[in-house]
């Protein structure tokens, strides 16, 4: 019997080597795939559109899902495929379309997956690190808030803890199935070129026109219109739901770029990642977003602080003196304008209105140490509670928003949860000795460095893809020092083995 099975394998992988490779005729291929055309044929033509659905579900769907659950490389870029594109989708659909189903569902698979592989391969030394007890206290914190007494409504913490707390056990997932350097290679090629596409989507919409999907989305919400349209100029927001996350998510890119330039490298690779840098710079402008102008030099500066060397250290000097030569010099041009009003905050209205309105809901805080409850603020807080204080403050930060929710213990705790992140990121990076886990490390580094800068005037770690990516950099900075440590034991090991040889 087990050798009837094991022909049947080999033949059928047999079978499949030759279909890819070309062995098998073109007139064999018409005799076995006709029966299954006829079949799909007739199927639609008695079901319909219904008929369609499930075949589509079968032939596409049911394969991509196992595939999610067994093969943790394939389901971690297809969750970042749907992070980046599925607002852009949603443009398609009616607006009332639960979309966010989707990616809680592939969230759902990837931890299912997890759960298989961790009960017959139980290591805790995965997780044994200061990041990951601190995601797990400020996840348990998050739980509690379901408890708080002031809180509005339980719905709205429902909603809120989907992309504020329970998206964090992602960093878990990445932590455990990010096994070698050659996944990490995959997922930041990945990475750059769904950030490039998006980029080509910003670039299009500002220089080419809308489409006319994405003119009905834009126009469809007055109160969007007005959000997104200033002083005759209407914000590009891509491929994503709002300015903020498409110039922060650019921002992102042409750091990750900027970093692997040092690696060693093919020339012409080194030469497209040098292009790539002020075309995602030329279209974060595009979004008018100020919070995300002052983000690149500080990420030049605190590399220059992690990197110090010669080479690094003129780089960031003519960086410098370039930005400088961009804020303070005359010009017509709209969007250096807005540029240089980022360094200029005083001189910046829509800044005294958020000091304004942080000034005002700061006594509230001081008088609620576990916050107003998830959810109480922003859209949630407007739908499930619309005539509460909390549903009219706009928060603007992400900073606010953590301290008018869950209050200054919350605020406490996340500062620290950020804190123990980056703290742990710039020692792995001095722990680390191979060169390609270092710069990766160290591109992790700035990127977190930069998400957090982006969260004080902006909310930049609660929308799609800016929160997956996020907790990816997070994990990359432990994943990166253990493959570090399991090289140099390798290398060890072996050496001992040729000693005793």
């Amino acid at each position: 019997m087990l050798n009837n099975q094991a022909q049947k394998t080999g033949f059928i992988a047999n079978f499949f080597h030759k279909l890819i490779s070309g062995e098998i005729s073109t007139f064999k291929l018409i005799l076995l795939l006709l029966p299954v055309a006829l079949f799909v044929a007739a199927a639609i033509a008695v079901g319909g559109i219904i008929a369609a659905g499930g075949l589509l579900v079968v032939f596409i769907g049911i394969p991509i899902v196992l595939g999610i659950v067994a093969y943790p490389k394939f389901g971690i870029a297809v969750l970042m495929v749907v992070a980046f594109f599925l607002n852009y989708v949603s443009e398609f659909v009616p607006p009332d379309t639960p979309t966010g189903i989707i990616l809680d569902a592939i969230t759902y698979l990837l931890i299912f997956g997890f759960l298989l592989k961790f009960k017959y391969d139980k290591d805790w030394t995965y997780f044994q690190n200061p990041i990951s007890y601190l995601v797990l206290a400020w996840l348990a914190y998050n739980f509690l808030e379901v408890i708080n007494p002031v809180s509005p409504s339980i719905l709205a913490w429902v909603y809120t803890v989907r992309t504020v707390g329970f998206i964090m056990l992602m960093y878990f997932i990445f932590v455990y199935q990010i096994r070698s350097v050659e996944t990490i290679r995959f997922l930041i090629k990945l990475w750059l070129v769904l950030a490039f596409l998006s980029a080509l989507s910003g670039f299009q919409q500002e220089n080419f026109g809308l489409f006319s999907f994405e003119k009905t989305w834009y126009y469809s919400d007055p109160l969007r219109l007005s959000f997104l349209y200033i002083n005759g100029h209407l914000r590009k927001v891509a491929i994503f739901p709002d300015p903020v996350t498409f110039s922060y998510n650019m921002v992102v890119a042409a750091i990750l770029c900027l970093c692997i330039i040092f690696r060693k490298i093919k020339t012409y690779k080194k030469i497209i990642l040098a292009c790539m840098i002020p075309f995602f710079f030329l279209v974060m402008l595009y979004s008018g977003t100020r919070g995300a102008y002052v983000l690149p030099p500080a990420a030049l500066a605190l590399l220059a602080v992690m990197n110090f060397n010669k080479k690094i250290l003129m780089f960031v000097i003519g960086a410098g003196f370039a930005l400088g030569i961009l804020i303070f010099m005359p010009t017509s041009n709209q969007f250096i304008k807005r540029f240089q009003t980022a360094f200029r905050p005083s001189d910046d209205a829509s800044f005294n209105v958020r000091a304004e309105n942080q000034k005002r809901i700061k006594p509230y805080i001081l008088s609620h140490p576990i916050g107003g409850g998830l959810g109480s603020v922003g859209i949630w807080g407007r739908r499930f509670a619309p005539n509460s204080f909390l549903a009219k403050f706009p928060p603007d930060s992400g900073y606010v928003r953590v301290a008018v929710e869950m209050g200054y213990i919350g605020l406490l705790l996340f500062c620290t949860l950020m804190f123990v992140i980056l703290k742990t990121g710039i020692n792995n990076y001095y722990l680390i000795k191979n060169p390609e886990l270092k710069i990766y490390c160290l591109a992790m580094v700035l990127i977190i460095f930069v998400f957090n800068i982006g969260n004080y005037p902006q909310q930049a770690l609660v929308q799609y893809p800016s929160n997956i990516l996020f907790y990816l950099a997070c994990a990359l900075l432990s994943v990166t020092l253990r493959l570090d440590k399991q090289e140099r034991e390798a290398e060890i090991n072996n050496k001992g083995a040729k000693l005793t040889a």
